[in-house]
């Protein structure tokens, strides 16, 4: 898995005037299909917040509206929002961080059952990495390696 930082885009890489697919980087977010919608929103929504501060450069510059004012930056690559079954995101996950050049965040099944993040925390040390169950994960990496990670995932319903 990569640190913080080490995936990402270089500022002559930000193409924000080409499609997505022109992207050298590509950024999935893979989702457990069986999750309550409520809670597979929660999911792709803190992976994606882990992710954004994770890898340089995937966000865009703020847009500005007629009326001159601003709009965050979003993502200029594009995101895909994926579902697998549990233990296949399990292995997708595993997979993922194996691989050098490919930024992984991932939220643990834990992180939704606890309202205290220092419980989180907790509950986490006592995990065996192979018995973790995930909510989501997010990847950024590669084009090639990243669609081979996630070929053939239907898109979140």
């Amino acid at each position: 898995m990569s640190e913080p930082g080490t995936v990402g885009f270089a500022p002559d890489e930000i193409r924000t005037a080409e499609p997505t697919r022109a992207a050298r980087l590509k950024w999935v977010i893979v989702v457990d299909a069986q999750l309550p919608a409520g809670r597979a929103a929660n999911a792709a929504a803190c992976v994606a917040a882990a992710t954004s501060r994770g890898v340089h450069g995937l966000l865009g510059p703020e847009a500005v509206d007629a009326a001159g004012a601003s709009h965050p930056g979003l993502p200029w690559a594009g995101c895909t929002v994926l579902a697998a079954d549990t233990a296949k995101l399990g292995r997708i996950r595993r997979k993922a961080a194996s691989r050098a050049g490919v930024h992984v965040a991932d939220m643990p099944v834990d992180a939704q059952l606890t309202r205290v993040y220092d419980e989180y925390l907790e509950r986490m040390t006592t995990q065996d990495a192979e018995s973790i169950g995930y909510a989501a994960v997010s990847l950024v990496g590669p084009r090639a390696q990243v669609d081979r990670l996630v070929g053939g995932l239907p898109l979140l319903a």
